[in-house]
């Protein structure tokens, strides 16, 4: 639901209000090996990965995409890792293990929940690094509209088979979907659309905050611990990023 409202109401800002053109020949499928990666089947492996590991364990997670990106971007374009950022994506996933050292004390985890958080990584992290390598001639709004409408249409019928009847259609599931829609499907995702057209490494140290912030948001709404070990973490964050971007 969450994809397929994202993308209708793009569809409509990009095609309907800017009146920009559909895509054609080979950009259909470019899209649909895009949606497929970064919408379908990331998402649709985390959901699952989160029935066999505790989601703060996923916080780490986090932690290795700019790795896998960096790995995957120097093989298929040739462009190769600086010592600088090698270094800065060292510091982060340091960071961020020390950030969310308190929460594995009391996290579980099992071998299928870990593989399938290091597969939707792998899949996300391909999926970043093969919208990087396209030269799009549609614009970044056209491009994720039909990314995230044909990520939804995917995951339809694995939805309808799994759905289980048991949602409570409240104020608090609307408010949640709507900020799932419009802050993280449509304004996040064209940010970090609009970094990777700049540079696949350099976008991909930014999720290290991620997991800083996710901390800090579930202190501040959630009451959970804000630890020493959050403090040193993030400051790690914050140099690693700052070593990395530096020119």
């Amino acid at each position: 639901l969450r994809f397929l409202l994202a993308g209708a109401i793009l569809l409509l800002v990009s095609h309907v209000y800017n009146k920009e053109r559909l895509p054609v020949g080979q950009e259909w499928k470019q899209i649909a090996i895009f949606g497929a990666f970064n919408t379908a089947l990331y998402l649709g492996i985390f959901i699952i990965a989160l029935q066999f590991v505790a989601a703060s364990i996923t916080t780490l997670a986090v932690a290795l995409n700019p790795l896998f990106i960096s790995v995957m971007t120097s093989f298929s374009t040739g462009r190769k890792v600086t010592g600088r950022e090698w270094i800065s994506i060292g510091v982060g996933m340091v960071g961020v293990g020390i950030a969310t050292y308190p929460l594995l004390e009391t996290s579980h985890a099992t071998l299928t929940g870990v593989a399938l958080i290091g597969l939707c990584i792998v899949m996300y992290s391909f999926g970043s690094v093969y919208y990087a390598s396209i030269r799009w001639t549609l614009t970044r709004m056209t491009v994720n509209a039909w990314q995230v409408f044909f990520g939804g249409l995917m995951l339809l019928p694995f939805a309808a088979l799994l759905y289980e009847g048991r949602q409570t259609w409240n104020a608090p599931f609307w408010w949640s979907l709507a900020w799932l829609v419009f802050m993280v499907s449509i304004i996040a995702v064209q940010l970090w659309l609009r970094l990777l057209k700049t540079d696949a490494v350099r976008a991909s140290m930014w999720m290290f905050l991620v997991p800083v912030f996710g901390i800090v948001f579930a202190n501040i709404l959630l009451d959970e611990p804000f630890t020493v070990f959050t403090a040193i973490g993030g400051a790690m964050v914050i140099g690693a990023l700052y070593i990395g971007q530096r020119r």
